[in-house]
């Protein structure tokens, strides 16, 4: 039986409510508000960069990185580079997923200065790029203007997207006209969704089988776990990665029931249970959405996550539940096989697919942990 989210936590849990002690109750409880702050104070900012920028680090982005930094040493301009040290150098070698993040991020940062009266160009890699590795060069120049076209609707998803990693109800079907509007949000890129049956039932066994293979391969899982921040006090600490808070988690950790190193362990429960629960979660994928690039170009990569933001603001308009399933997309060598699955069944034309989403109905998720828009900016 596979089991869902709530459902594994609850057996790893057991009865260690209990065995916490009682006054863990104040400490079980609690929840990463600081963390969770930036999304409240979005648009609480006089000058209109910042105003902007406080949107922008609300963008998805892997393993909820934020490999963003900013300059606005120069007036009316944000020079954008990437955060050396936020880089998934196992799952994603190339560090194109983290450039596609990226896209996200100068999305919202275009959408909301829209809506604020102001058109941002971007110059993207002024000095140059590597398509193996990013560096210490600028992503993009972004050069705010007045005017720029408001798109109300997309502007006002963004404090309400989400990356809806739970189980979606498998009985709810994700109507023809949605799809279509979400490929039509689509301004820079090939975009394309499916709600056959068929194709369904066949990318939710990609999707679940890559899920395996990044469990399995040691470096890639282990970069996933050495994110993990296990309970309110961590992700406070450090609001990125993966956010593991709540109640249950936070009795887990007070028992030593769920640590980082009992995630590793693969012959303990934490492990299976853990490939258990994204299994099951990607077999209830009721349609798919992804983008495909002709090339794979730095600019293709931005372009790309631009688009992404695009497709997840319609899609939050819309009532729909997003979850990028990237894995099957990783160009670590032990998913190359479902590399080339991926791209036989979505792109079998030839280009490079930047993205899969699956899609759904699922539960209201809270937002993730962001670092506050004043520690990213640099000068």
């Amino acid at each position: 039986m596979s089991l869902t989210r709530r459902q594994t936590l609850a057996i790893l849990g057991g009865g260690a409510i209990v065995a916490a002690g009682t006054g863990a109750g104040a400490v079980i409880t609690r929840q990463p508000g600081g963390a969770r702050a930036p999304w409240a104070a979005a648009g609480g900012y006089d000058e209109p960069r910042m105003r902007a920028l406080s949107h922008a680090i609300l963008a998805p982005n892997p393993h909820n990185r934020q490999p963003w930094l900013v300059d606005l040493g120069t007036p009316g301009e944000v020079t954008l580079y990437a955060d050396t040290q936020r880089l998934l150098p196992h799952t994603d070698p190339h560090a194109r997923q983290i450039v596609v993040g990226l896209g996200c991020f100068l999305e919202t940062l275009r959408v909301a200065a829209a809506e604020d009266g102001h058109d941002v160009t971007f110059d993207l890699f002024p000095e140059g790029g590597n398509p193996d590795r990013l560096d210490a060069r600028p992503v993009a120049r972004c050069t705010f203007a007045p005017g720029g076209t408001a798109e109300p609707d997309l502007f006002a998803a963004i404090p309400h997207r989400r990356s809806t990693k739970e189980p979606y109800d498998t009985a709810r079907p994700v109507p023809s006209d949605a799809l279509a509007a979400l490929t039509a949000a689509a301004r820079h890129n090939q975009a394309a969704a499916t709600a056959d049956p068929d194709r369904v039932a066949a990318l939710r066994d990609l999707t679940a089988d890559a899920f395996s293979v990044e469990f399995a391969t040691d470096r890639t899982y282990r970069e996933s776990v050495d994110l993990f921040r296990i309970g309110a006090a961590e992700v406070n600490a450090n609001p990125d990665g993966i956010d593991l808070s709540g109640p249950l988690f936070e009795t887990l950790r007070l028992t030593r029931l769920f640590t980082r190193d009992k995630a590793l362990d693969r012959d303990g429960m934490s492990y299976a249970r853990g490939l258990d629960m994204v299994r099951a979660n990607a077999m209830t994928g009721m349609a798919y959405v992804w983008l495909t690039t002709p090339g794979n170009t730095r600019a293709e990569q931005i372009a790309a996550g631009r688009d992404w933001m695009r497709v997840n603001l319609v899609a939050t308009a819309l009532g729909l539940a997003v979850q990028p399933m990237s894995q099957a997309l990783q160009e670590f060598p032990e998913m190359a096989d479902h590399y080339a699955r991926a791209h036989a069944a979505l792109a079998p034309r030839g280009g490079t697919v930047q993205m899969l989403g699956r899609l759904g109905y699922g539960p209201r998720v809270p937002v993730s942990p962001r670092w506050p828009v004043e520690a990213k900016v640099i000068g």
